[in-house]
């Protein structure tokens, strides 16, 4: 029989990356995927191109083919460049491939939600451990940049629930309660060497060029905590309709996630 796999979920701030360590160092014999990993489920900082546009890059970035080639793998039609994880100065890489994505509005929406349910379909659900690969990067896509209806949001989540109807797994989520502090957080632990918040700055302006951002005018703190308000509002909402058998919601950084890691 199966082991249940485990998706480890929450907003930013929540210590999920903490938590994942800390659980697979629990699970040993489980197999981790973190965000930018070339993952059976998800694709968040991926390109997933075709056979043409992979040789497109490679032409465009000479010097890189060997370590593009490294961080390459391919799924039947497309290819996954998991090119977060090359190191380079070339001015314009990272964004130039962050446009290979199925997120931030790349792709279409239901090509979007058709790529994702596939790939869901495909996984061989068995000791596996994932850090924000079944809420975060795919609300926010939904939420931001098709500025999808609610409802629909969870229409969509029931149909990936049909999908993994035979899977076994569990979600862990790791509950905000007090979103502004874990911002306020963040916002003093990811800086460079001069202090600049250099999240901040990157969510401020993801969120405020996305057309959701766009059509409600979500600019700097107060438009970041109106976000993720909604985000786990939502998220809350899926767990309760959708998930309800297979989650657990734990108060982030507190006593219950370390006990719940004794557990395992």
């Amino acid at each position: 029989m199966k082991q249940n796999s485990i998706f480890v979920e929450g907003l930013q701030g929540a210590g999920k990356t903490t938590f994942v360590n800390r659980l697979s160092e629990k699970l040993s014999d489980f197999k981790v995927f973190r965000e930018g990993d070339h993952s059976p489920v998800e694709l968040a900082w991926c390109a997933y191109v075709t056979e043409q546009q992979y040789q497109d890059v490679l032409a465009k970035y000479p010097s890189l083919r060997t370590e593009i080639a490294e961080k390459t793998l391919t799924e039947r039609t497309h290819k996954i460049i998991c090119y977060s994880q090359i190191l380079t100065d070339i001015p314009g890489f990272h964004k130039d491939l962050e446009g290979y994505e199925i997120y931030n509005g790349n792709w279409d929406k239901e090509s979007f939600e058709q790529v994702i349910l596939n790939r869901f379909q495909k996984w061989e659900a068995d000791k596996q451990i994932f850090e924000c690969s079944i809420f975060q990067n795919i609300i926010v896509n939904q939420m931001l940049y098709f500025m999808t209806p609610e409802d629909r949001i969870v229409e969509f989540y029931q149909m990936l629930r049909d999908v993994l109807s035979d899977r076994p797994f569990q979600i862990i989520y790791l509950d905000v309660e007090d979103i502004p502090g874990a911002v306020d957080v963040i916002r003093k632990e990811r800086v460079d060497e001069q202090g600049n918040e250099l999240w901040f700055q990157m969510m401020t302006e993801y969120l405020q060029n996305s057309p959701c951002g766009k059509a409600h005018a979500l600019e700097g703190i107060e438009g970041l905590i109106w976000h993720l308000e909604q985000r786990r509002r939502l998220e809350h909402r899926i767990i309760e309709e959708v998930f309800k058998e297979n989650s657990v919601r734990l108060k982030a950084k507190s006593d219950s996630v370390k006990e719940f890691i004794k557990k395992c």
